[in-house]
């Protein structure tokens, strides 16, 4: 089931790897929203206001390991380009071992530094003892959440993007059965919701693990490949810990905007919650999209095809412009019946707020399909400091924003912290990968005329 994207027509390479992606990202926000939906239908808006209020943080921590491990496959994907076996073996089993590394460091960072991110963000006192509850749990259960995405990245390295869906869709499944399980037959509150999703992914990297060891032979590793390489490991920390940084860059603006949106108090939090659960299902287009980039231009970068790459960008970005377009006008009309998914009948007031967030923010998702779309293929490119000084541009236009609804008092301008750094970030990760591109073929234009 690999896919070599480096021969065919790139519109269907794009598609045939896409679709499967968007698929399994929609069941994981899926499984999240169950969460959500669990935890508002049968514990109570303060428990949805306390998840809710732990999402940057998921996002900072979770989206660090995220992107290190996703940096370490870059490198995977390249040498499978290639062609290069050995290479591509020495890659995973490298992998392996630095992100075990990583995850225990991570873990026990995360866990003995909660209570100071809880408090620097101005979480609620009505809600701070389940919040922490809640991402202690998570933290605690970060192994497995590394093991799917090491896991998933292999596979999607050679091309492999239909079982990390399937894995997806059984994890849902698994999710959703013990959410019900914990929460509405063994009340167990957020505690249960939190357990399950950690059960959840472990299945899921558990799937994926099997497969590779029954089904993909160029990935079989041994004992040398654990043997760090020194070439292999400054090639995967160059891409992985800036992509990594990239993450939580952006997270640490995502935390100072949450910082601001709970001086607000609890409705407001629950509210944003709904809103940024519905965004987060129209936007996995744009997050698989991405992930398709990163394999297209890192398998064609193995080959040294920047006339290919450049062609799937363009492509790329029509598909992203239309989907903008369409899927604006669908959220603005099944908006309220969305977000009483979460709440029911919910009150004027968190309505309100909800549709506040969504009417600003669905205005600038085009921009945010250009981060995906650039950030992506400059990274598969094996160009990660770009894409993380794209972070910063994130974290500053947050920051400012964010500083000023808190100054103004305005919830629509916690809103804006978000849109604003879309917009700006996008034009800026156009402008370095144009930069990036001409700085490529001025350089092969050079090495032919020496030759």
């Amino acid at each position: 089931m690999e896919l070599d994207m480096t021969k065919g027509n790139p519109l269907g390479l794009l598609l045939k790897f896409m679709i499967p992606l968007i698929i399994g990202n929609i069941f994981q926000q899926l499984y999240n929203m169950v969460d959500t939906i669990i935890v508002g239908r049968f514990v109570g808006v303060e428990a949805l206001a306390a998840v809710g209020a732990t999402g940057t943080i998921m996002f900072l921590i979770i989206g660090f390991m995220q992107g290190i491990t996703t940096g370490f496959t870059v490198l995977t994907a390249q040498r499978f380009g290639a062609g290069d076996v050995n290479g591509l073996k020495t890659s995973v089993g490298n992998a392996w071992v630095l992100s075990a590394i990583i995850t225990v460091i991570m873990t026990f960072v995360s866990v003995l530094g909660m209570d100071f991110l809880l408090t620097v963000m101005n979480t609620p006192a009505d809600i701070y003892d389940m919040a922490k509850e809640y991402i202690v749990i998570i933290c605690k259960g970060m192994a497995l959440n590394i093991l799917y995405n090491l896991t998933s990245s292999f596979l999607r390295a050679v091309g492999n993007s239909k079982v990390p869906l399937y894995s997806l869709v059984v994890s849902a499944v698994v999710n959703i059965v013990l959410d019900l399980l914990f929460v509405v037959v063994i009340p167990m509150g957020v505690a249960g919701v939190a357990i399950a999703t950690v059960i959840a992914q472990g299945v899921g990297g558990v799937i994926c693990l099997v497969y590779m060891i029954k089904k993909v032979p160029i990935m079989h590793v041994g004992r040398e490949h654990f043997v760090l390489d020194h070439h292999c490991v400054s090639n995967q920390l160059g891409v992985g810990v800036p992509m990594a940084l990239q993450f939580s860059i952006t997270a640490v603006g995502t935390i100072l905007v949450q910082a601001a949106l709970n001086l607000f108090g609890s409705v407001a939090v629950a509210a944003y919650t709904a809103a940024i659960k519905v965004e987060s299902i129209v936007t996995q287009f744009y997050g698989a999209l991405g992930m398709t980039m990163a394999t297209y231009s890192a398998q064609n970068m193995g080959v040294n095809d920047i006339g290919r790459i450049r062609k799937g960008v363009r492509i790329s970005n029509y598909l992203s412009a239309g989907y903008s377009v369409v899927v604006y006008g669908v959220i603005i009309l099944l908006l309220p019946f969305m977000i009483r998914l979460f709440v029911g009948e919910g009150t004027p007031e968190l309505l309100g707020y909800a549709r506040t967030y969504i009417y600003i923010c669905g205005a600038c998702l085009a921009p945010l399909g250009m981060i995906f779309i650039y950030r992506n293929a400059l990274q598969g490119c094996g160009y990660a400091m770009l894409p993380m000084l794209g972070g910063v541009v994130e974290l500053v236009c947050r920051c400012v924003a964010a500083f000023a609804a808190v100054k103004l008092s305005s919830y629509a301008g916690v809103c804006l912290a978000n849109a604003s750094a879309w917009v700006v970030t996008g034009i800026y990760l156009w402008i370095a990968y144009a930069f990036t591109m001409r700085k490529i073929l001025a350089g092969r234009s050079q090495q032919t005329l020496k030759e």
